[in-house]
């Protein structure tokens, strides 16, 4: 008995499926990230999960520094900030009529010693 022999193979189906599965994932990565599936969480007494504590940095009006609302010196700044953990969420907040070189000072300080999460905080433009 001849058999005939495979000069190709047929990748047609293969590229179907492969095109349903890429549909199916946008889709669902689409509602996903929309928030149209709603997921009502399941309610816990106990908090086990450990967050991440934020670091604020403010400057008021005249230029005074203060960590976590601690009056703080510009030359003490890197002593109070040495024993943070680096990927501590650090939070600037500057008055709008302080002077650049105080903001510029806080930001060189803080690049310095290596955190990854540093953000200024802003308000809403009316």
């Amino acid at each position: 008995m001849n058999e005939k022999e495979f000069d190709y193979i047929n990748v047609i189906p293969f590229i179907d499926i492969m095109l349903v599965m890429l549909t199916i994932v946008l889709t669902t990565s689409t509602f996903i990230a929309t928030g149209a599936i709603r997921i009502n969480l399941p309610e816990a007494t106990a908090q086990h999960a450990e967050t991440l504590k934020t670091l604020t940095i403010e400057i008021d009006q005249q230029g005074r520094m203060f960590v976590n609302a601690r009056p703080t010196l510009a030359s003490e700044l890197r002593d109070s900030l040495a024993p943070v953990d680096r990927d501590t969420p650090v939070l600037i907040r500057a008055d709008r009529q302080v002077a650049l070189q105080h903001f510029v000072d806080v930001m060189d300080g803080v690049k310095s010693l290596d955190f990854h999460r540093v953000s200024l905080q802003t308000e809403a433009a009316r």
